[in-house]
């Protein structure tokens, strides 16, 4: 065994029982009304894609799916199709993103030290990513995977620029985002409690003075979000079967 593969086995026996909610209880409005997760990418729904990545990585105990009430059934159904294991829970979401993942919080198991929040629409995360989130999660509380910007940004009023941002601290945020189970439970709640507008789990966590740590993301981790994110995601989908069967062969 190489000692890469050595190092990384050992870090992911050593940390603490992560469970994961997976938020997919959207209403894909940019997508033009299509359930982007039920599309298929290589005859394969993309929540099955993402459930399959989770449950295939050993630092994940346990998968809790939030999904919008008229949809429990047909994700169950779903996941038994596609024989997808860890699956604990397949549960109704809120009336809001933050609602729904904080629905699926409060159904993890009292044994998980950590947990990890992960947008169903994200079906191309590996396990590799992950242990690295888990492991910064661990050690920090609190921890994202994120990629730096690398276009030109500009802040702008009624369509005129104002400046120009620097982005040499400017990073996009991914998921899973990963914190100690009491940590994102007391940030859900206050968030809620608080009328917190956020866009993301780690800006609860913020909103309590708690700091995030930030590590390695990967550019092929992408939320699909509008109809030409499915053209990239099948390409991706196709470059990573054909590097599969050139493996086996």
């Amino acid at each position: 065994m190489a000692f890469g593969l050595k190092k990384f086995l050992s870090r992911v026996v050593n940390v603490p029982p992560c469970s994961v909610v997976v938020a997919a209880a959207g209403s894909s409005a940019r997508m033009g009304g299509i359930d982007k997760l039920f599309l298929e990418i290589g005859g394969i729904p993309v929540l099955a894609h993402t459930l399959r990545a989770l449950a295939g990585c050993r630092s994940i105990r346990e998968i809790i799916v939030v999904t919008r009430e008229e949809e429990v059934e047909k994700v169950a159904e779903m996941c038994a199709g596609h024989q997808i294991t860890k699956i604990s829970k397949i549960i109704a979401g809120g009336a809001t993103r933050m609602e729904s993942v904080y629905n699926g919080v409060l159904q993890v198991s009292p044994e998980a030290e950590l947990i990890a929040i992960h947008d169903g629409a994200r079906p191309f995360v590996t396990e590799s990513l992950i242990a690295l989130v888990v492991e910064a999660a661990a050690k920090y509380n609190a921890a994202a995977p994120a990629v730096p910007v690398t276009s030109t940004v500009k802040q702008a009023k009624n369509g005129m620029v104002v400046k120009t941002i620097d982005r040499s601290e400017l990073f996009e945020i991914q998921t899973p985002q990963i914190f100690t189970a009491e940590l994102i439970k007391a940030a859900l709640q206050n968030a809620i409690d608080q009328s917190l507008y956020i866009t993301d789990d780690c800006m609860a966590v913020e909103a309590l003075g708690c700091p995030v740590k930030l590590t390695s993301g990967s550019r092929e981790n992408i939320k699909l979000t509008t109809k030409a994110d499915i053209i990239y995601a099948e390409a991706l989908f196709s470059r990573r079967q054909s590097n599969e069967n050139r493996v086996r062969v």
